[in-house]
C-alpha cells in the first residue's frame, strides 16, 4: 500500500489576521499516523497576491481594459491608481508587523488616499485614546484596504469580500444551478490568481490527495473552482471536502454534478472518516502503481460519514459503523508550513471584542469536544459537532498548548469551543499556574453560576482576558422558553465577577426568537442597557434569530408557534429555514434601532435616553424596573463557611515569617512580596504558623487539592476560636482580598 502525498487546503476566505484552524487540526492529526501532509491557506496567498503593487496593477489594467460602468467613487479611485501603486506594499507590511514606524505617517501625513469607506469615520480619539497611534493607524490601514475591495467587487470580481468569496452562491442554495453556471463560467481575474496560487502549489507538493475545508458559505465557491482546477492539472488526484459548511448545510446531498469537483464529502469531525479514505486510496494508488487487478466493485466501502457519485452516476452516503476517534487522541494542532509572519492585523471595526477576531495572531485550540449544555432551542444540538461531549485532561491540553508555541512562537490562544466547560477551565487554569506556562487566552462560556467570583479571579491569573457569552433574550420568559439554563439575576452576577477579575464580557444578543413580542424586545435592550450602565458588559452584538433544520425550533416548529414556510428540500444545501412567527411583532423594524443603541452604550453614551429615541416608530414603556441589575448584583453570596467542598487556591507566593516581641506578647508577622506591592498581615504566633505552613503548601503542592473541610480539620484548637468565626475574622478577608480563592 502506498501512502497518499495529502495537500490540505482552506480556500478564500476566512481571517486574515491568523489561520483557521481546520487543517491545521486534520495535518496534526494525520502526521501522527505517518501520512506526509503539506497545508495552504489560499485565502491569505490570494490577498496577498491581489494587494501587492503587481497584484493592483493587474487590476487597474483590467478595469481600463474592461467595459465596467463605474461609479464617482470606483472613477476616483482609478484616478489615484499611482497613489494606491505607491502605497500598497508599505501598508501590508505594516499590518503584517513588519514596519510599525509607518503609524505617524498614516494618521497624521495624509500618506493613504482616502474613498468612501474614509466618509464616516469614526472619531479615533475617542475610539482609541491619544496613546493608541498604531491602532489608529491599522483602522486607517483597514479602511484603506477596505476601499480597494469595494472597487474590486465593483469591477473585475464581484465574489470578492474580505471574510467571504461569492457567499451568496452558497448561502440557503437548494439548487446547486447557480454554482455550476458561475463555475463554467471563464474565470475573472481573481479566479485565474487563485488558480495560478493552485498550479504553483500542486508543481510543488504532486499531491495524490487534496482535501478542502470549507467553514462558511463564502469558503464553497473557491473550494470547487479550486478542485475542479486540481482535476484538470493532475486528473488522478482524488479530492475531499468536509467543515462547518457541509456539516450544517449539505446532509441531504443528492446533486451529481456536486461530484465533478470534490469525490468524496465527509460529515462532522474529519478525523475518522479521512483516515479511512485515505487507507482506502493508498491501496488504489499502489494498485495503479503496479497495474494490479481492482478489487472486486461489490465489496462495501470501509467508509464513514461519507458522500460520493456511485458507479450508476447517483449520490450514496456510506456510514459503516466505525467509532469516532476520542478527543484525548486527536492530536496536537500542526501550524508548520503555515507562513505564519505573513498574517494581516487589521482592525474592521471599533467593537472591543469583535476586534480580537482579527487582530492578532492567535492560537486556536479546543478544549472539550462539543457542548456539555445542548438543550439551547435555537441551537444546531442535534448535529454531532455539538451533541457528542467529550473532555480532555488538563495535562494533555497543557501539552498541547506547549507544543503549539514551540512551533508557532505565539503564546495566545483563543479557545473555539461552543461553550468551555467551567470545571475544565479551572483544570486548565491549574495546571497552566502550576507548570508556569504563561499564555494569553479568551474563547465562548455560558454565564452560568459554577462560574464564581473566584473561578474568574482564577481564570484571569492564568491569562484570561475575554469571554463571550450567549445572554441571548433578556427576558427570563423566553430564556426559559430557549432552555437556555440561565437567568438575567444570575447573568448579572456571572458578568460581574469576570469584570471584577478584569476579564473583558461580550454578550450575543438576540431579537426576533419565536413569540417574542415588542414588550419584551423593548424590555430585552432596557436589560441590555443596565448591563452597560453597571460596567459588567463591555461589548456585545445583536443577531437576528435564525431557524434552522437541525435546531429543536426547525425540528419541532408547532411547539414554538411559529411555522415553516420553506425553501422546500433540494438536491443541494439546505439548513436556513424561512418561517412565520404570528403571534410575535414584526421583529425587521427593530434592528436598526436595537444595532443603533448597542453601539452607543458601548461607547458610554445615552445610557439615560429613554428608549423610544433609538426607534423612528412607537414603542411600549419598558416594564422591567430600573434597578432590576442592581438589585441582582446586591443578593449575597454563598459564605465561604457553606462551601466546605471548594479547593483552596492562592494565587500568590510563599510568605515569610517573623515573630515580633510587643508589649501585649509576641505576635506573628506574615509578609507577603507580590507582583504589584508588598503588604504585611499580623495575628497571633498560632494562627501566623498555621497561616505561614497552609500558604507555603498551597504554592509549592498543586497537585494535592487542599479542601475547606480538610483545612478546617487541621485548625489549631489553641487559635481561640472556631473555624466559622475565623473565616469572618479581618485576618481571613485580607487574604481572600488578595488572592486566596475557593475554587
Amino acid at each position: 500500500m502506498s501512502s497518499p502525498r495529502i495537500l490540505l487546503i482552506t480556500p478564500p476566505l476566512t481571517q486574515l489576521n491568523t489561520p483557521y484552524p481546520a487543517t491545521a487540526y486534520i495535518k496534526g492529526f494525520l502526521v501522527g499516523r505517518g501520512y506526509q501532509v503539506t497545508q495552504a491557506d489560499l485565502g491569505l496567498e490570494l490577498v496577498l497576491k491581489l494587494f501587492s503593487q503587481e497584484g493592483l496593477k493587474r487590476v487597474f489594467a483590467a478595469i481600463e481594459q474592461g467595459s465596467f460602468e463605474l461609479s464617482d467613487n470606483a472613477r476616483r479611485m482609478v484616478r489615484l491608481q499611482r497613489s494606491y501603486l505607491t502605497t500598497i506594499g508599505p501598508v501590508i507590511r505594516f499590518l503584517q508587523n513588519k514596519d510599525t514606524t509607518l503609524a505617524p505617517r498614516i494618521c497624521h501625513a495624509r500618506y493613504l488616499p482616502e474613498a468612501s469607506r474614509f466618509d464616516n469615520v469614526a472619531d479615533l480619539e475617542s475610539a482609541f485614546g491619544t496613546m493608541g497611534l498604531t491602532d489608529q493607524a491599522r483602522h486607517l490601514a483597514t479602511l484603506y484596504l477596505e476601499d480597494l475591495g469595494d472597487l474590486i467587487k465593483e469591477t473585475v470580481g464581484p465574489q470578492f469580500g474580505f471574510s467571504r468569496y461569492a457567499e451568496k452562491l452558497g448561502m440557503s442554495a437548494t439548487s446547486f444551478d447557480p454554482l455550476h453556471e458561475a463555475l463554467q463560467a471563464a474565470p475573472n481575474l481573481l479566479d485565474q490568481m487563485l488558480e495560478e496560487l493552485l498550479d504553483a502549489l500542486v508543481t510543488r507538493v504532486e499531491p495524490d490527495v487534496v482535501g478542502f475545508s470549507v467553514p462558511f458559505p463564502g469558503n464553497l465557491y473557491g473550494a470547487l473552482r479550486l478542485a475542479g482546477r486540481a482535476k484538470h492539472l493532475r486528473p488522478r488526484i482524488k479530492t475531499l471536502m468536509g467543515g462547518g459548511y457541509p456539516n450544517t448545510e449539505l446532509r441531504q446531498l443528492k446533486e451529481p454534478r456536486f461530484f465533478d469537483y470534490i469525490d468524496y464529502l465527509t460529515l462532522d469531525d474529519g478525523e475518522g472518516p479521512w483516515l479511512r479514505l485515505l487507507e482506502y486510496l493508498g491501496k488504489e494508488i499502489g494498485q495503479q502503481d503496479s497495474h494490479a487487478e481492482p478489487a472486486e466493485a461489490s465489496l462495501p466501502l470501509p467508509f464513514q460519514r461519507t458522500f460520493l457519485r456511485n458507479a450508476a452516476g447517483e449520490v450514496e452516503y456510506v456510514n459503516q459503523p466505525f467509532p469516532d476517534i476520542p478527543h484525548p487522541e486527536v492530536g496536537t494542532p500542526d501550524y508548520s508550513d503555515l507562513p505564519l509572519a505573513e498574517y494581516l492585523s487589521v482592525i474592521e471595526v471599533l467593537n472591543p471584542m469583535h476586534r480580537l477576531w482579527s487582530d492578532g495572531r492567535w492560537n486556536k485550540l479546543t478544549i472539550a469536544h462539543g457542548c456539555y449544555w445542548k438543550r439551547c432551542s435555537f441551537c444546531d444540538v442535534t448535529l454531532d459537532y455539538i451533541s457528542r461531549y467529550e473532555t480532555a485532561p488538563a495535562t494533555l491540553l497543557v501539552d498541547r498548548i506547549e507544543q503549539i508555541i514551540a512551533q508557532t512562537g505565539q503564546t495566545g490562544f483563543h479557545f473555539v469551543d461552543e461553550a468551555a466547560p467551567p470545571l475544565a477551565l479551572r483544570d486548565l487554569a491549574v495546571e497552566l499556574l502550576r507548570r508556569r506556562v504563561s499564555i494569553t487566552w479568551w474563547g465562548n462560556i455560558r454565564f452560568e453560576k459554577t462560574f464564581s467570583p473566584d473561578l474568574c479571579r482564577l481564570l484571569a491569573a492564568s491569562g484570561c482576558i475575554a469571554v463571550s457569552g450567549g445572554l441571548e433574550v433578556a427576558s427570563d420568559r423566553l430564556l426559559a422558553l430557549m432552555e437556555k439554563g440561565v437567568t438575567i439575576a444570575q447573568v448579572a452576577r456571572v458578568t460581574d465577577g469576570f469584570t471584577q477579575a478584569g476579564i473583558m464580557v461580550h454578550a450575543y444578543l438576540m431579537y426576533g426568537f419565536p413569540t417574542q413580542s415588542a414588550q419584551e424586545t423593548v424590555d430585552s435592550l432596557e436589560v441590555v442597557r443596565q448591563l452597560f450602565g453597571a460596567g459588567i458588559v463591555q461589548s456585545g452584538y445583536w443577531h437576528r434569530f435564525s431557524m434552522t433544520a437541525h435546531s429543536p425550533v426547525g425540528k419541532n416548529p408547532a411547539k414554538y408557534q411559529v411555522e415553516a414556510i420553506g425553501p422546500e428540500p433540494g438536491p443541494f444545501a439546505w439548513n436556513d429555514l424561512w418561517h412565520d412567527d404570528p403571534t410575535g411583532t414584526d421583529h425587521e423594524q427593530f434592528g436598526p434601532g436595537l444595532a443603533k443603541a448597542l453601539y452607543n452604550y458601548m461607547h458610554g453614551v445615552a445610557l439615560h435616553e429613554p428608549l423610544q429615541f433609538w426607534f423612528d416608530f412607537k414603542t411600549p414603556r419598558p416594564t422591567v424596573t430600573r434597578h432590576l441589575i442592581q438589585q441582582a448584583l446586591q443578593e449575597p453570596g454563598k459564605p465561604d463557611f457553606a462551601r466546605q467542598n471548594n479547593r483552596l487556591f492562592w494565587l500568590g507566593n510563599a510568605p515569610e515569617l517573623r515573630q515580633e516581641a510587643g508589649k501585649k506578647g509576641s505576635r506573628a508577622v506574615l509578609t507577603f512580596y507580590e507582583q504589584a506591592e508588598d503588604f504585611e498581615l499580623k495575628t497571633s504566633p498560632t494562627l501566623g504558623t498555621w497561616l505561614h505552613a497552609l500558604l507555603t503548601r498551597l504554592t509549592t503542592d498543586y497537585d494535592t487539592k487542599q479542601l475547606l473541610k480538610e483545612v478546617a480539620a487541621t485548625f489549631p484548637v489553641e487559635a481561640g476560636q472556631s473555624f466559622e468565626a475565623f473565616l469572618q475574622s479581618p485576618t481571613w478577608q485580607l487574604l481572600r482580598e488578595k488572592g486566596l480563592l475557593l475554587i
